[in-house]
């Protein structure tokens, strides 16, 4: 052994490291601003239009960071028309005398100088969104030109200094007095690097929303020069205001949220609540010194393990739990329930530089006890509230029996070979990852999608009428319908918080609905049971709208199919005037009217159908417009209703 392996090292002679072109000329040190823009994907992310929005939250971090300092109380941001952005706060302003080890101004060391700021030291910033010292810097460098004016409060004097792609292009320049004070910041993203500047206004005043909320008290300015767009935002209530915001179109259980302010072991925790008579498992936002944590993290269980507790303890000492009675869970004393955590710390630590998850061990017991001790207080001074908590919290408990009951049953009737339902046309194929489930509206498509289909990979589930609105439906009521129970026995990977992906049958879910007013009801039903039940389907991209032709144009012996009226109209167009003459414009107003090998063309086949894939960019935002639309309250549903009547197209009445 030893000799056949020492015979195999001597067969050929080492070859020269030179000869793969790999040698001390090859390494590269990339040093402050070059660094940045050569692989700006490290600092800001991708370069389409997040990390656009990345640039600007960069520079809007700093100065909320002054307002979470105490020295600052309005901050203003303009986009122009040229894509340039504005940022103005009245803080103190960075400051602008000479750097004690740099030598230069240090106005110029923050907006230069990697990993320079007022950050590290918890001096200047006890709490601050910021960590890194890059950000601001990071921006310089991928704009095409950057100017920043300082109104120093320290000195009363008015500086500025300009830069192209991170490179100052004079001193820091003093010009004199001035009365007012902050630091105004207007750069030009570079679009060498940057793909597009097109801003978008609705994403970027939701994030402003947010820091509004958190910072109670603060003025923010939002203004878009493209357009004409403004708004302000001012929340004296802070986070009690924005849990009012989320259940602004919900019947809410108690009219005042519970809140909570209090800072132990140097972590300040805010909480605020309020229950719901919404089935949905709760609704937690957390925010640690002003991020959004998406996954929660350690401030989020020192909350649920408070709630869990306190509820528990006061339903049993007020009798409303029997001794025979098992405790209620997590599960059960959040349902319905709305809540934001913030907190504020030094130092904040996060799963990833992304920062989704706060991993801080501080944050947890902090939360726990602030929030266990309040919360605990509040349910003895408004003992109708409690009540009121309390019982939907058992009533949530008696649900969760009932669906255990039901799932146990349907396990029972796997066993005995009924799992899978008989309306279903499945595939032959067994691979999730190349079969795909059509859930179509009615018998008729039904019948002509089976017919027209290829059985190697595609699978037919056709439902009978309106599907049940899960927004106004428990868990327990839900399962006990029969296309829903049909749904998700196709589907195969259970529902709710017992919905495992990794048991899909099928890897592509596409809705296939009439092009009609009902079509568009029963998708919406479908996207609600998605969104509430199976989210994790949109999450991993696994769901799709069929896009069935709105349009048949036959002239001749030419057949054309049509999407919209545009293409419709495009398409006649091009046609001379005998044969548009003689063109027949057929209007498909269900799936039912086209037959087997027509389905297949336009709409099952991949080489030539279209298909829109759901995504989730905003859950928030879909969670309020599911609550909205789908939900009990009927004068938001009305509002919207009259909002965009006239945007209203294709109306079959």
């Amino acid at each position: 052994m030893n000799e056949r392996f020492e015979s195999s090292m001597t067969t050929e002679p080492l070859r020269s490291v030179n000869a793969t072109g790999y040698d001390e000329d090859q390494i590269q040190v990339l040093e402050g601003m070059e660094a940045v823009r050569r692989r700006p994907g490290m600092y800001i992310g991708p370069t389409d239009v997040n990390g656009l929005h990345t640039m600007v939250r960069e520079v809007v971090d700093n100065s909320v960071d002054e307002v979470m300092a105490g020295r600052a109380t309005t901050v203003e941001v303009t986009i122009h028309e040229d894509g340039s952005v504005t940022v103005a706060d009245d803080g103190y302003g960075i400051p602008t005398g000479p750097h004690p080890k740099l030598g230069v101004s240090t106005l110029q060391v923050v907006m230069t100088v990697l990993h320079a700021g007022g950050k590290f030291d918890n001096k200047s910033y006890k709490v601050s969104s910021g960590l890194h010292g890059v950000g601001v810097s990071a921006v310089n460098a991928l704009s095409a030109y950057m100017r920043v004016d300082v109104h120093n409060a320290r000195d009363g004097m008015h500086y500025y200094q300009e830069y192209r792609c991170g490179v100052p292009q004079c001193e820091v320049q003093k010009v004199g007095p001035t009365t007012r004070r902050g630091t105004i910041t207007r750069f030009l993203p570079d679009t060498t690097i940057i793909q597009t500047l097109d801003y978008n206004f609705k994403t970027l005043a939701q994030r402003f929303r947010e820091m509004a909320y958190l910072n109670k008290g603060l003025r923010f300015k939002f203004v878009d020069e493209r357009d004409g767009n403004e708004i302000n935002f001012y929340f004296e209530g802070g986070i009690r205001s924005y849990v009012r915001h989320l259940n602004k179109d919900k019947n809410v259980l108690h009219k005042h949220p519970f809140y909570v302010e209090r800072t132990i072991d140097e972590v300040m925790v805010e909480v605020a609540l309020q229950y719901t008579e919404s089935f949905d498992t709760d609704s937690v936002y957390a925010f640690a010194n002003g991020i959004n944590n998406t996954d929660g993290g350690a401030h989020v269980a020192g909350f649920r393990s408070a709630l869990t507790r306190v509820i528990n303890a006061y339903a049993r000492s007020k009798g409303f739990l029997k001794e025979n009675e098992g405790n209620l869970t997590g599960d059960d004393v959040r349902e319905g329930l709305t809540a934001v955590i913030s907190v504020k710390l030094r130092d904040p630590q996060f799963s990833s530089q992304t920062k989704e998850k706060l991993v801080s061990p501080s944050a947890t017991g902090a939360v726990n006890t602030v929030f266990g001790d309040a919360f605990s207080a509040w349910l003895e001074e408004n003992p109708q509230e409690a009540r009121r908590i309390v019982e939907k919290c058992i009533s949530a408990a008696r649900t969760r029996i009932a669906v255990q009951k039901v799932r146990e049953t349907a396990r029972k009737s796997a066993m005995e070979g009924f799992s899978l339902p008989g309306k279903l046309a499945d595939c032959s194929d067994t691979n999730p990852a190349r079969t795909e489930l059509f859930i179509v509206e009615g018998d008729s498509a039904g019948g002509s999608a089976k017919q027209g289909r290829d059985r190697r990979y595609q699978a037919i589930l056709p439902l009978r009428g309106k599907i049940l609105n899960v927004e106004k439906s428990r868990l327990d009521k839900m399962l006990s319908n029969n296309e829903v129970k049909a749904l998700i026995t196709a589907i195969g990977a259970g529902v709710g918080d017992q919905f495992d992906p990794s048991k899909l049958r099928y890897h592509r879910i596409i809705l296939m609905c009439d092009a009609d007013v009902d079509g568009s009801h029963i998708r919406t039903l479908l996207l609600t049971f998605f969104f509430r039940y199976m989210r994790q389907i949109i999450t991993n991209g696994h769901l799709y709208l069929a896009q069935p032709p709105l349009y048949r144009i036959v002239h001749g012996k030419t057949e054309k199919y049509v999407f919209t009226d545009t293409e419709r109209d495009q398409y006649l167009a091009t046609l001379s005037s005998a044969e548009r003459n003689k063109a027949v414009v057929t209007r498909y107003k269900g799936l039912g009217e086209m037959n087997a090998a027509q389905l297949w063309e336009t709409t099952m086949n991949p080489l030539n159908r279209l298909l829109l894939q759901v995504t989730l960019e905003d859950a928030q935002q879909a969670d309020e417009t599911f609550t909205m639309l789908m939900g009990d309250l009927v004068p938001p549903r009305k509002r919207f209703i009259q909002t965009h009547a006239l945007e209203v197209r294709n109306l079959d009445i």
